[in-house]
């Protein structure tokens, strides 16, 4: 199974919370021990996870940047849903209420794609969907920015963001755009 890396306290923290059993490897800065480092230490101790002390180079390295904040996780993948339909299905099975979905099309930039999972996350919004062409994917730095969000709000890349849409309006979803 491929890994990934996550960095930033918020990021690895909401891993090691939803899905511990896929944290791997956790390396973390050897010169820092303070309280909110230790904490952080010991729930990827309780999860199982393998503890790597590095330094700040490895750290850059690792995570790709140097805004790491002392903690780079690999992690193996979650499975969340996989398409728009998936989501629909699980939220009328649960009866969680009517779905809420943001859609987004043309955003191109990790860090506005971090942004949106975290208010699509804080809005109680069941996925983010967008286009596979001309959108950014997730990677180590929407993570980061997202601050756990990437964890737990399903990003589902579609095909054709307009057929995607008329499926929506097609299951009495209302589709507001701004």
């Amino acid at each position: 199974m491929s890994t990934k890396v996550l960095f930033g306290f918020h990021a690895v923290t909401v891993r090691l919370k939803t899905a511990p059993q896929s944290v791997t490897e956790l390396h973390v800065d050897a010169t820092r021990r303070d309280a909110r480092m230790r904490q952080l230490v010991e729930r990827a101790q309780a999860a199982g996870a393998r503890l790597v002390d590095s330094d700040d180079a490895r750290l850059t390295a690792l995570a790709g940047n140097a805004r790491h904040q002392g903690v780079v996780a690999r992690v193996t993948p979650v499975r969340l849903a996989h398409s728009p339909d998936q989501v629909l299905e699980a939220v009328e099975a649960e009866g969680r209420g009517p779905a809420l979905l943001l859609v987004l099309d043309g955003v191109t930039d990790p860090h506005n794609l971090g942004a949106c999972l975290r208010v699509a996350d804080g809005a109680g919004a069941h996925a983010v969907v967008a286009p596979k062409d001309h959108a950014v994917g997730l990677n180590a730095t929407v993570a980061k920015v997202a601050s756990g969000a990437a964890e737990t709000v399903p990003y589902l890349m579609v095909t054709n963001l307009a057929r995607s849409l008329g499926e929506m309006k097609e299951r009495d979803l209302r589709i507001i755009g701004a």
